[in-house]
């Protein structure tokens, strides 16, 4: 999650952290316990969340937290491989522009506008549609051949 935009001038050790502390290391954990979990009952599905924001390198004020959600694309290319012997599949969820509390409290009218201009779909997105995605994902009928991919929900703003 975005704590706030931030400029670099404006980066303290305690920012730093706080965007580490919430977007990286619950992620490690996550697949670390994870993991360990599935190798004992034979296998599993991890699913990741970045963002859009790591393809681009995050909107005004953001590279933090679009660097946080890289380190989590990145992450997740490289537990697919590592984990794969254990037939766990690690992918990821990357969402584009999508109406959150943060957009909310952060955005400006404008900035929104701004963002929106540039979604092919013509609009933002909306939580909910992102659930499909992690459906697929966590379905082994679905997507048991899957593994170390980012699932891009973003109304065409970014297309691989």
């Amino acid at each position: 999650a975005l704590i706030k935009r931030t400029p670099v001038a404006e980066y303290t050790d305690e920012y730093l952290d706080a965007v580490l502390d919430l977007n990286v290391k619950p992620v490690v954990r996550l697949v670390r316990d994870g993991a360990a979990q599935m190798r004992r009952q034979g296998g599993g599905s991890i699913i990741n969340l970045s963002s859009i924001a790591a393809r681009h390198g995050g909107g005004p004020r953001s590279v933090l937290y679009a660097a946080a959600k890289g380190f989590v694309a990145v992450a997740t290319r490289g537990w697919a491989k590592e984990l794969a012997k254990d037939r766990i599949r690690v992918n990821a969820v990357s969402p584009g522009v999508v109406l959150t509390p943060f957009h909310e409290r952060y955005s400006t009218a404008e900035q929104l506008a701004t963002m929106q201009a540039t979604v092919p779909v013509g609009r933002l997105g909306l939580p909910e549609e992102c659930v499909g995605a992690f459906l697929y994902l966590a379905s082994e009928q679905m997507s048991g051949y899957v593994t170390g991919q980012m699932v891009e929900v973003n109304g065409g703003q970014y297309m691989p």
